[in-house]
């Protein structure tokens, strides 16, 4: 009973490379919440974004100090738990704030979707990820995908160690293969490019013309995020007015305060809840993106169901969802949120909806 922190590890079928380096397998932490017979379960783990980042062992320090503090606080009073979250890393707090909202679903017998007030009952097509590699490789993986599903949403990494031309390649290739198909199929079919911060704004710029060439809808992070929070946007104001597609923001973005910089020089922002620290504060972000216009992603690093399924609560209010990570692995021990063909569901059972298998019990 109460609280618990335990560690598991996921495996990529697939090992993803991006312009900062290769994941074949993380560690991960689940912390769990039980109580009047409910168990709350959240997801977190290390992660890094080239200007910020976290291991896996530090989260799990902060988390373990922090159990026993959890103990005597009202799960349903939010309120209480204020002064002891807000000391810590974004991915702790995450763990935190998903047992929290899980568990108050569950003993109030509704999904987290209708706590927040959203309407979690559309599905929409999530993108599925290209790994950077050689073009045989990438086209492979296309394949892959859509042996699997519909992939009605490529988004092919770039920023290639290797450059632009091999970019440019990488591009053009995946491009004529989904022309190939949709003349096939006659399904539309989307593709985004990100560069996850492995280009300079000259680059950026060059790479403008053929990204407009080959119809990519979005770009997103270009640009290396800049711990100088004025260089940083300043960066995106730069390419900003010479690029003609959708410019969106993820490393750079984190909070509430980094939309507000970044809101008058980018078309949208990636939300991750390693970085926004939970649901919470997510939703809180999304809400101000309506109301200043811009559009949302939501995003995932090597995540789980149970993480993806949380940020799958906010399908709502997003654009261009990114949650297919669990679409990847070998070894996911919880039950994946619902998806009809690439349409990913929020789930309609209680709580966040995602439960350990029952080969994970413990």
């Amino acid at each position: 009973m109460g609280w618990q922190l335990r560690r598991f590890t996921l495996t990529k079928a697939v090992p993803l490379a991006i312009s900062r380096g290769t994941t074949s397998s993380v560690q991960r932490l689940e912390l769990s919440l039980s109580r009047n017979g409910s168990t709350g379960r959240g997801e977190t783990g290390g992660f890094e974004t080239g200007h910020r980042g976290y291991s896996t062992a530090s989260v799990a320090d902060e988390l373990e100090c922090l159990l026993s503090q959890l103990e005597p606080l009202d799960p349903l009073v939010p309120d209480s738990f204020e002064s002891l979250l807000a000391p810590l890393s974004p991915p702790a707090r995450c763990a935190v704030d998903l047992a929290l909202w899980d568990w108050r679903g569950q003993s109030i017998g509704q999904p987290v979707w209708r706590l927040l007030g959203l309407d979690g009952r559309d599905g929409v097509a999530t993108s599925v990820t290209l790994g950077l590699g050689s073009v045989p490789a990438v086209l492979e993986r296309l394949r892959r995908w859509w042996d699997q599903l519909p992939a009605s949403r490529v988004k092919l990494k770039l920023g290639s160690p290797d450059g632009l031309s091999h970019d440019r390649e990488l591009l053009v290739a995946v491009a004529k293969a989904i022309d190939a198909r949709q003349e096939r199929t006659g399904e539309a079919i989307e593709l985004q490019v990100d560069a996850n911060g492995g280009w300079t704004l000259e680059q950026a710029r060059l790479m403008l013309q053929d990204l407009e060439t080959c119809h990519v809808v979005l770009l997103e992070q270009p640009l290396a995020p800049d711990p100088d929070p004025q260089r940083d946007r300043q960066g995106f104001a730069d390419l900003y007015s010479h690029c003609k597609i959708p410019l969106v923001a993820d490393e750079s973005c984190w909070d509430l305060e980094d939309l507000l910089r970044l809101a008058p020089v980018v078309d949208g922002m990636n939300l991750k809840l390693l970085k926004t620290g939970g649901l919470t504060h997510a939703l809180l972000m999304a809400q101000v993106a309506r109301r200043l216009g811009v559009d949302l992603m939501v995003g995932c690093y090597s995540d789980s169901s149970l993480l993806n399924g949380a940020a799958a609560q906010l399908l709502s209010l997003i654009r261009w969802p990114d949650l297919d990570s669990h679409l990847n692995l070998v070894d996911d021990p919880f039950t994946q949120p619902p998806l009809s063909g690439d349409q990913l569901h929020a789930s309609p059972e209680m709580g966040l909806g995602i439960r350990l298998k029952e080969t994970e019990e413990i």
